[in-house]
């Protein structure tokens, strides 16, 4: 009888054959949990372990197994992309350049959100901004309910909006705080695309969001699930790419991720390690230097070990 396990993922063209359940066989069956949107789920699991497979933010996971949290990931990326347009500033405000948010206010979701995680590297790495100087507002709290903020980091006034105190100027910028209604709230970063791609090839780092985790308990009691799992996922992916490639009926999301590949100059969502080895090194730099984790952990021992290995 297969082993069935929970899983919630995204609905994307890269996992359609996940949610459908076209890849399941007599060893492994995976029973998909429509969760919309899908980061609704990362709190569910991080606090319940409501689901034995999930997808989850690569930021929210390195902070949930600093608190030792029994899940493991598996190097599968599934959502990723630039962020350097994820940041907007009111222009009435006196910031012109991302230096000059140093002594101001920012707004952004949650301090251990993924975004918000690669747009303070951005700024701190390829702008010269001490973020450490800037005072953060945030609209929520964290997944990983343990997690103690730094003590640049507030919380927003009760009953007030990060779009709100942008607009008005109570904030100087936001990080992915949707959409502004304002004339005066515009892009921090000038032609972010570019910006973006040049990053890219200058570092090397092309920017993953979330990764695919496990309940420990599987897989301690099924070796072979992890391999198992990373290549279910492969193949979904590979099938996706076919159409891809093909080029016929391809929605606005499918369209974007040509257009990544073709930035990146290849894959548009490489899974494995070594693929992606430069990427996590980052985000693990990230998160150390943002006190989202209190050590340096290495890449390897982020993911199932027998996983390490897999291309």
């Amino acid at each position: 009888m297969a082993l069935t396990l929970t899983t919630a993922t995204g609905n994307y063209g890269h996992t359609k054959d996940i949610v459908d359940g076209a890849l399941n066989n007599d060893q492994l069956a995976l029973e998909w949990v429509e969760v919309s949107p899908i980061i609704n789920a990362f709190r569910r699991m991080i606090r319940g372990l409501e689901f034995d497979v999930s997808e989850m933010a690569i930021s929210t996971y390195l902070c949930a197994k600093s608190f030792n949290k029994p899940i493991t990931a598996i190097p599968i990326f599934p959502v990723r992309g630039f962020h350097h347009g994820a940041i907007v500033h009111n222009t009435k405000v006196g910031v012109s350049s991302p230096k000059d948010l140093e002594g101001k206010k920012v707004g952004v979701r949650g301090w251990t959100v993924t975004t918000g995680v690669w747009v303070r590297g951005i700024l701190a790495q390829g702008y010269g901004v001490d973020i450490d100087k800037i005072t953060w507002v945030l609209a929520g709290d964290e997944h990983v309910a343990e997690y103690e903020y730094p003590p640049n980091v507030q919380p927003a006034p009760e009953g007030s909006s990060l779009p709100d105190m942008l607009a008005s100027g109570e904030l100087a910028a936001g990080i992915g705080v949707g959409n502004v209604d304002s004339e005066d709230v515009k892009p921090l970063i000038g032609g972010a695309r570019d910006a973006a791609v040049k990053f890219f090839n200058d570092t090397g780092v092309y920017p993953i969001n979330h990764t695919v985790v496990v309940k420990d308990e599987h897989l301690a009691a099924n070796p072979w699930l992890a391999e198992e799992l990373y290549n279910t996922f492969k193949a979904a992916k590979a099938s996706y790419i076919a159409k891809l490639d093909a080029g016929v009926d391809l929605s606005d999301a499918d369209q974007a991720l040509v257009r990544n590949g073709a930035d990146v100059g290849g894959d548009p969502l490489p899974y494995g390690i070594e693929a992606n080895r430069t990427t996590m090194e980052a985000i693990i730099q990230a998160c150390l230097d943002q006190k989202v984790i209190p050590s340096r952990v290495a890449v390897e021992d982020v993911f199932a070990p027998s996983t390490v290995n897999l291309s």
